[in-house]
């Protein structure tokens, strides 16, 4: 098997608003290296996901400390308007918001977002923040792909909102199958292999 441009045979999916980007193990570069991007939009216009699984020492009330004083961390969602704030949710009856698969909402009302974390009327775990997105035209992805860059994978929920951020590109191989149990826990640089 090459494992530079492994393809998913399990069901060959393409790429679409709700499904995950999983980083291939030696994609060097380094805003998506060993990354889970979470896709919101996929269509003529282009691409927009979230890098869901790389911390930063951020938080809201570094980011906005005028309206939020909430620890709550500010993920890195990818090298595009790394000065904008976006979220990802599973509370649309709190925050609205664009329902992108598998009871997943991006964006909603940053009002209700203020309030719903000073009431703490959801759990932390409920609400995703990313400074950033990232974006491609369709052309790009899919020359990206075509060149091994990504595996395409079904959203499963609980490796998003229940998975720490370092776990979740493992968590996210493993919900591909036993078919790319090899590639969990490959090394970053091909040579230490």
């Amino acid at each position: 098997m090459d494992f530079l441009n492994i393809t998913n045979p399990v069901n060959n999916l393409r790429p679409a608003a709700g499904r995950l980007l999983i980083a291939q193990p030696f994609l060097g570069d380094p805003d998506f290296s060993r990354s889970v991007v979470m896709l919101c939009e996929y269509d003529e216009k282009g691409v927009v996901g979230f890098v869901v699984n790389h911390n930063t020492k951020v938080a809201l009330a570094d980011v906005l400390p005028d309206i939020f004083t909430s620890p709550m961390p500010v993920y890195d969602g990818g090298p595009v308007q790394r000065d904008t704030l976006h979220f990802l949710h599973r509370v649309p009856e709190l925050l609205g918001g664009e329902d992108v698969g598998n009871n997943v909402f991006w964006g909603g009302s940053y009002d209700a977002l203020q309030q719903t974390i000073i009431d703490n009327s959801c759990t932390p775990g409920d609400i995703r923040l990313f400074a950033g997105y990232s974006g491609w035209t369709q052309e790009q992805l899919d020359q990206e792909l075509k060149d091994g860059s990504w595996i395409v994978a079904e959203l499963k929920p609980e490796i998003l909102f229940d998975t720490e951020p370092a776990e979740m590109w493992k968590a996210a191989i493993r919900s591909l199958g036993k078919e790319y149990a090899m590639l969990e826990n490959m090394p970053r640089d091909p040579s230490l292999n």
